[in-house]
Order: structure tokens, then sequence, then C-alpha cells
């Protein structure tokens, strides 16, 4: 029979992939569909397919049916779905989607709702399913408390006689240790045969994914067992309790594999790194920090304490303390914090200060600009080495649409001002400018409130540039 299965051997180097993703979750008690719940800020269904395309799967199906639209809103409406409108078992799940795989191969079939399985597992898995010539292989592992999972029955000299699922198994078969983790690798050809085959004959009235491995052992093939040690790789995820003792395993991988390659963590238990991050040499995350999906960080940062960073890029050598960044660029040797927030698409370039209290908001900001304390930035283009006098405003809505503020380089901007948009102000240094030439200026400030004016509120350039000259007068400086 082996050489039978094995007349295709070069077909068998072809890899298609099943993610199960169409359960209910009811457990969740979640408006969500379960696997969509994230791990480390990533979905649950992302984590399985990345470990699919990393093993280089030629194919990856992944069932859909409870809360479709929200899975193929994570995974791209690109990627190649087999709906299963009525949940009637994984055995019924994996039928559908082999309309979907090419004749030929393999097949791994894997849970969405198991987000800590790895690539390197599934190589490992692949390999021995391989070389062992088995027409099935069920990944599994030793548990101590084996609750809610189907137990791997074997005969005396160890060979693999099925699966039973708990609601099935006899109390003796419910002492078993070993489990099945729920992810296969079949042989494709020999899996269209038994799956066809299948029946509903069981308590639940499904069609069992794991009743293939009977019909296989009854036509005369082996199936086998990969047993692996790592245990929480086989972690299914039905409630928001496992979700969070799930979060807590992936995340001391994370701060583990960026501490080996060069990156300081504190304090790893207070630290929260979510999935593909890149962290530089010789960084330091101190405690408290949150560091979202997808950002980027030079080498030599410091980064916290409860610093919150959303898909954003930090360069070399910047600290950021206490504060929050989405969807940002920030420079090198920049200086944040602390409790500064920068909002989504701003630009703040090297050796800037962004100190206490200050709000940057869709605006572009110089070399060298300091923005010291108590300011809003928003909807500016602000040049460099620009000083930012405490109290700044850019004044930016009129209540009906969102104007913009140039700021050109070396602009001095006095205490307590508002700009109000659209405007440049250029303001002369104050070196230049003597106590006494300064007198008529507040005379013409002073009859400016008296008549109505706005104070050190500026609209145009030369109206930005007294008010300033005058704050700057008064040493009030950023």
């Amino acid at each position: 029979m082996y050489a039978k299965k094995f007349e295709r051997g070069k077909a068998m180097s072809n890899i298609s992939t099943v993610i199960l993703a169409a359960g209910a979750g009811t457990r969740m008690k979640s408006s969500k569909a379960k696997v969509v719940h994230k791990v480390c800020g990533k979905p649950m269904v992302k984590w399985v397919y990345s470990q699919a395309e990393k093993i280089n799967s030629d194919k990856i199906v992944t069932v859909i049916g409870h809360g479709r639209e929200q899975v193929k809103e994570v995974l791209g409406e690109d990627k190649i779905y087999a709906v299963q409108e009525q949940q009637l078992g994984t055995g019924h799940a994996v039928m559908g989607a082999l309309e979907k795989i090419p004749d030929g191969g393999i097949v791994i079939v894997l849970c969405g709702d198991a987000p800590l399985i790895t690539a390197e597992t599934l190589k490992a898995a692949t390999d021995f399913h391989i070389k062992s010539r088995c027409a099935a292989t069920v990944i599994t592992a030793d548990i101590d408390n084996p609750t809610g999972y189907g137990r791997i029955l074997r005969n005396e000299s160890g060979s693999v006689l099925g699966i039973v699922e708990e609601k099935d198994a006899t109390d003796e078969q419910r002492k078993i240790k070993e489990i099945n983790s729920g992810s296969y690798c079949f042989d494709t050809a020999l899996l269209r045969a038994a799956i066809s085959n299948l029946k509903n004959e069981n308590a639940a009235g499904e069609y069992y994914l794991t009743d293939t491995l009977a019909i296989l052992l009854e036509n005369g093939y082996e199936v086998g067992a990969f047993k692996i040690p790592d245990i929480t790789e086989l972690m299914g995820i039905n409630n928001m309790l496992q979700l969070s003792q799930a979060e807590k395993i992936m995340r001391e991988r994370i701060n583990k594999a960026h501490m080996l390659e060069g990156v300081t963590v504190i304090s790893p238990e207070n630290t929260y790194i979510g999935a593909d991050v890149t962290i530089g040499t010789d960084t330091v995350i101190l405690p408290g920090s949150i560091i979202g999906e997808g950002c980027v960080i030079g080498n030599g940062c410091i980064i916290g304490p409860n610093a919150n960073l959303k898909e954003c890029e930090i360069g070399d050598g910047s600290e950021i303390n206490s504060s929050t960044i989405v969807k940002s660029r920030i420079g090198k040797n920049v200086n944040m914090g602390p409790y500064a927030y920068v909002r989504p698409n701003c630009v703040i370039a090297d050796n800037v200060k962004v100190g206490d209290f200050v709000e940057v908001k869709n605006s572009n900001v110089g070399e060298g600009t300091k923005i010291a304390h108590l300011t809003y930035v928003g909807d500016s283009d602000v040049g460099s080495g620009v000083n930012f006098g405490c109290g700044t405003v850019t004044v930016n809505y009129d209540s009906k649409k969102k104007h913009r503020t140039t700021i050109k380089d070396g602009a001095f901007i006095g205490c307590n001002t508002n700009l109000k948009a659209p405007t440049q102000p250029q303001v002369q240094p104050l070196r230049r400018t003597s106590r006494a030439a300064l007198s008529p200026l507040r005379e013409t400030v002073r009859r400016s409130k008296k008549s109505g004016g706005k104070g050190n509120t500026a609209n145009n350039p030369g109206k930005a540039r007294l008010l300033n000259i005058l704050s700057c007068g008064r040493r009030h400086n950023g």
C-alpha cells in the first residue's frame, strides 16, 4: 500500500493548507466571530494564516461561516475561501475546502482558533508525515488536564488506532492524557476518498474529520502521530479566559525574541509588544509600554515608561517618555514627553523636542524645533529651528473647514499665542529688538485691544510678527 501511495512521490512536496474558521464561538459571549479576536494585537486567524504562509503552502483555503465578513475583513478579500453555510462538523468543513484544493500532494488542516501553533512545528510535522509514509498524521501532545479534547487511541505497540471525541469517550478513554490538537497532515487523494465515506452517527450528529482516520485504518493505511513537547502550541481558544492566557504566552514569546536580538526589556511581564514589530539593538523598553503591531523602532532608543505606540516609526536615539504616538513618523534623537500626544499623519524631524502636554496632529515639524510644553500644533507645516512658547495654539478650525498654518524656519512664537489659520508667521530674532523699540508696539496692541481686537491672535504675517516680538520682549520663552 505504501508503494501505491508513494508512486506520486514527486507531488508530495505540493502543500495545501485548510484553516477551519467557521465556528460560532458561542462560549466567547461576543458579537465578534471567535477567530477575529486578537492576540497581541493580531487576529487569531491571521496568526494561523501567517504560519501557513511561512511553510510555503502552495494554496491556503480558509473555511468561513459564522461572522464570515469579519474574517474576510481581517484576512482580505483576495484570499481563497470555502463557505460552510451549516456548521455540521470539521469533516463537513473540510469537504467544502477540498473542492478548492488541487489533486496530489498533501493537505495540512489547521484550527483558526489555535493561534499559538508555529511554522517550525508545522514544518517538522510535515517532514515526519512524508518520511513516515503515513496516510495521515495527527499532531498530538500530552496534557495533564485533557478535558474537552479528543483522545488518541493506540494499541500495545504504540500504533495509532484512532481518535475519540470526549463526548463519545468511555470513562476509561477519558483518562488518556495524549490529546488531538485538531491539526493534521493528509495525503490529498486518500483524504478525498476517506471523507466521501464519512457518516454523522455520533452524539452530536456531526461529520467528524477524526473519523477519516478510522476509515484509512480500516483500509489498511497507517496513521501517524507527531507528538510535540510544547503543549501551549496546541491551545485552542474558546472563551475570554483562554484568550487572556494565550495573550500572555504570545507576549512572553515576543518579548523573548526581541531580547535575544539585543533589545533591553526592563520588565517583560509589564511590557506589551505586538506582532510584527521591529526594534533595533541597544534600545531600552521601560515598564508599562505598549508597542502595537507594525511599529518600527530604531537603535539606541529609550521607550517608556508608559509609552503607547501604534503603527509608527521611531528614529535612532529617540526618547519617548509616557507619550502616545499614532500612525506617525518620528526622526532621530527626538526627545518627547512626558504626556505628549502625536496624532495620525505627523512627521517629526530629527533633534526635535516635543515636551509635556503637547499635542501634534497632521503636521510636519522641521529639524531642531522645540515645542516644550502646553501647546497644540494641528494641520501645520513647521520649519526647522522654530521655538514655541508655552500655551501656543494653532487655531485650525473655523467650524466648517480645517486650515493649515505655515511657520517658517527660525520663527520664535511667544507664550499664549493663537495662530489663526491660514497664516504664515515669520518672526525676527529677539536679540535685534531693543526694549525702547518695543514701547510703541505695546501701545499699538493696547489700542487694538481697546478697539475690539483679539489680543494675541495672529491672522496675518505682520500681526503675528508684532505680537510675538512683544511676547519675546517680556522674556516669556519656550
